[in-house]
């Protein structure tokens, strides 16, 4: 799909410059035609350096930094059009809230809020204000996931049966001492950070609420947890197990698997592929899916009314009640939760 461009690219704040935000930015210079990056929001130096040395690596000059976001939608009202927030886990909401009661469109990193309370706020001030809000899941936003989605709920895969998804990282190990592992700013530990993907594309897929949860979660001597494994039963009465390991080798995968009555379907928490076994066939083959845009452009073509919003909040608000239950069934040592 070709961003549709305007006379005047899209000015953005970027809330947040760390790792991943300075993954997107590297990704959003060269779009200078539809995209200007007007200001930063970042309280860390050193995080604002390495940022800034993207932009002299593009040859172009940095962009200011405000590190106070009130005070950055003060000083630059009425000159931004939207905001980017790839900040830590639990500085979501009311970062997002306050953009978007400031009139601008926002595109907001994963996960979208810590509980479904501040995701029914996220919604709410979305409808008050009337502006765009998008997650930044990449499940959700594949054209795989889409497309997996599309072909799940036309039926022609016939009912759903179950639905098992896995993922499994080094990620105890590797983020020691860092934001991720501190629960007060996560939010969780591996199953609400790499497994977040998993939570958001196994709801998004099953399109339907859980019923009944049963989770446990297990620290392996971290501060948050490193391995999970959870169990539910959706209305449809169809099943769920999902697992996640982030005490494993050097690694980051995952696998998706939906059983139907016509077809079994496999795919990944990142939509990083999607195969296909019907019915009379003996394998699973490929299918056939458009290239991704990546967040920003998809973040774009939603805003500029070209395709629907592919991850609107309210997905948001299913993974995050999926989220509340799991932490209370784990708190219970496995006990069933009924939603």
């Amino acid at each position: 799909m070709d961003i549709m461009t305007t006379t005047q690219p899209v000015r953005v704040a970027l809330i947040g410059c760390g790792g991943m935000a300075r993954w997107h930015i590297h990704d959003m210079l060269p779009q200078s035609d539809t995209t200007h990056i007007a200001v930063v929001c970042e309280p860390a130096p050193a995080a604002y350096t390495a940022a800034a040395e993207l932009f002299r690596q593009a040859g172009l000059e940095p962009q200011p930094n405000q590190p106070d976001l009130d005070r950055l939608l003060a000083e630059y009202a009425g000159r931004l059009d939207a905001a980017f927030i790839i900040t830590p886990h639990a500085y979501h909401h009311d970062q997002a809230k306050a953009c978007l009661e400031a009139g601008l469109d926002v595109l907001l990193e994963k996960p979208m809020v810590l509980n479904a309370a501040e995701a029914r706020s996220l919604i709410e001030t979305r409808d008050r204000t009337g502006r765009l809000l998008v997650v930044a899941f990449p499940g959700s936003l594949s054209p795989q996931i889409r497309t997996a989605v599309r072909l799940l709920r036309s039926g022609e895969l016939g009912a759903l049966l179950s639905i098992s998804a896995t993922v499994w990282q080094n990620w105890g190990p590797t983020q020691v001492g860092a934001w991720r592992q501190q629960p007060e700013i996560s939010g969780g530990g591996f199953l609400f950070d790499t497994g977040a993907h998993m939570l958001n594309t196994v709801t998004d897929l099953a399109g339907e609420d859980f019923v009944e949860v049963a989770a446990w979660l297990d620290n392996t001597g971290r501060p948050v947890d490193t391995r999970a494994t959870v169990m539910g039963r959706l209305a449809s009465g169809a099943l769920v197990t999902m697992h996640g390991c982030g005490e494993t080798i050097p690694s980051c995968a995952s696998d998706v698997w939906v059983f139907c009555t016509q077809a079994i379907l496999r795919t990944g928490i990142w939509g990083e592929r999607l195969e296909l076994q019907r019915h009379g066939h003996k394998r699973l083959r490929k299918v056939p899916a458009p290239s991704s845009l990546g967040a920003w452009k998809q973040f774009l073509a939603v805003r500029s009314g070209q395709m629907p919003n592919p991850c609107p909040p309210e997905v948001g608000l299913r993974m995050a009640r999926l989220w509340d239950v799991i932490k209370m069934s784990a708190a219970q040592g496995g006990a069933p939760v009924k939603m």
